[in-house]
């Protein structure tokens, strides 16, 4: 493996890689946590409305997340990008290079809330809400829409920040936007007595809030760095294409966990219930070691950019150790706390029979997730987006196969995740085919 043909690393090298990733991805790990609580918040507040509005916010918010999450690369490309400036020294690029990522941030939500706005209730129904839930679904939905511009320029600007080896006032942000949103929709839905269109509305000011906070910071930086605000067209369709190839990443990994759902239904309405249980655990998870490729993303950009070949390799190797132990931690938590986590969904004890051969699954693959993680957050920090995307695409299909087989083989819930484990493998495999070959190294300040 590349990580041992290596020389050791020095201890004192060791100690402040170990020191970088803990101040970045503790507070990264913090600010992804956050953004999951407000749909559980929204939840919460409209789950007593009555079960057609619950119902609705379900269908609505997984459309908004969907969208939102495809454009995830907004993130992960700026932070990539802005790091190399910032390791060549050239701050005040690095902040034009992520003013350009938030001029098409806003250029994709118009685009977005364009869409979305006249083809609400179409594509309300096309996910099969019912008649009752379907009037709740269009109006949280087309009012959200409205926010999406401002969700994008959050992600946008994490990027930025993120690049600027800063994860701490993402966190900040996350947390003010979490108390604001809990706070408008309680207001709204019932001081107000807006119903459902109160929580919606809710999560558009807190959403516009946050950006507005970003957007604060990013200016302030630009006018001390000297950096110029005004679009660029060269600057934007640059960023457009360094995130095309991880936009086919995403889609790509969207299209699994799609597929992975669509085989669990099929296996009947246990195993379906089972399956949203181990899934809803299997991201929480995915929030701890996507923190380390975070901070995997910030330090491999900022070190290619600075030159230094062979620190990018050192933290490389390092972070690759930390994501295999916190994977071992994570796999160890998982089948100690079985017994205390499924009582928290269910009380059906099918659902908890189906559940717990498959929650076994999730703990074995924890070490395979966590070299995941952060060989996909050292490929991103590096600018090797295209590589990502083919990996992913090959992932998706021999994944596709096994799992639409899976209903006629037998084997239920467990074969799944099974086949969900050799995915996570596979994944593992081309990303560390492309790590130890090196060719993800390219110094300067650009790709």
């Amino acid at each position: 493996m590349l990580m041992t043909q290596a020389p050791a690393i020095p201890q004192a090298t060791r100690r402040r890689h170990d020191r970088e990733i803990v101040a970045l991805a503790l507070p990264a790990f913090g600010a992804l946590v956050a953004e999951p609580l407000f749909l559980m918040a929204d939840s919460a507040i409209v789950g007593h409305l009555g079960t057609a509005q619950l119902a609705g916010l379900g269908v609505a918010s997984a459309l908004l997340t969907t969208a939102v999450s495809v454009f995830v690369f907004l993130a992960y490309a700026t932070t990539a990008a802005v790091a190399r400036r910032v390791g060549a020294g050239d701050v005040q690029a690095a902040i034009r290079q992520g003013v350009d990522g938030i001029w098409l941030a806003l250029l994709l939500g118009g685009a977005v809330i364009a869409l979305v706005l006249p083809l609400a209730p179409g594509i309300v129904d096309l996910l099969g809400a019912s008649a009752t839930a379907a009037p709740h679904a269009t109006t949280y939905l087309r009012i959200s829409a409205l926010g999406i511009p401002a969700m994008l320029v959050v992600l946008a600007a994490t990027g930025v920040l993120r690049g600027l080896q800063d994860t701490k006032t993402p966190l900040y942000v996350a947390v003010a936007g979490f108390v604001a949103n809990a706070g408008l929709n309680a207001g709204l839905v019932y001081g107000a007595g807006l119903g459902i269109a109160g929580s919606a509305w809710g999560t558009v000011i807190a959403q516009c809030g946050m950006a507005a906070v970003y957007l604060y910071v990013v200016v302030r930086g630009a006018r001390r760095h000297g950096a110029s605000l005004r679009p660029d067209a060269v600057g934007i369709r640059a960023s457009a294409h360094a995130g095309g190839p991880l936009l086919v990443r995403t889609l790509s990994l969207r299209a699994i966990l799609m597929i992975a759902t669509a085989v669990a239904a099929r296996l009947g309405d246990a195993d379906i219930a089972a399956h949203q249980i181990v899934l809803s655990l299997w991201s929480l998870l995915a929030f701890a070691l996507d923190a380390i490729a975070i901070a995997g993303q910030a330090i491999i950009g900022r070190c290619l950019g600075a030159n230094d070949a062979q620190g990018a390799r050192e933290a490389c190797r390092r972070m690759v150790q930390w994501g295999i132990a916190t994977g071992v931690v994570l796999g160890l938590l998982v089948v100690a706390a079985r017994p205390l986590f499924l009582p928290l969904f269910t009380s059906d004890s099918v659902v908890k029979d189906t559940a717990l051969p498959a929650l076994l699954m999730v703990a074995l693959s924890q070490p395979i997730c966590g070299i995941v993680f952060v060989l996909d957050g050292v490929l991103m920090g590096a600018g090797d987006g295209p590589y990502l995307a083919w990996a992913m695409v090959i992932t998706l299909a021999v994944f596709s196969p096994v799992a639409l087989l899976v209903p006629t083989l037998g084997g239920g819930l467990t074969a799944l995740w099974a086949a969900m484990t050799l995915m996570m493998t596979i994944r593992m495999l081309t990303l560390w085919l492309r790590a130890r070959s090196g060719r993800w190294i390219v110094t300067g300040a650009t790709r």
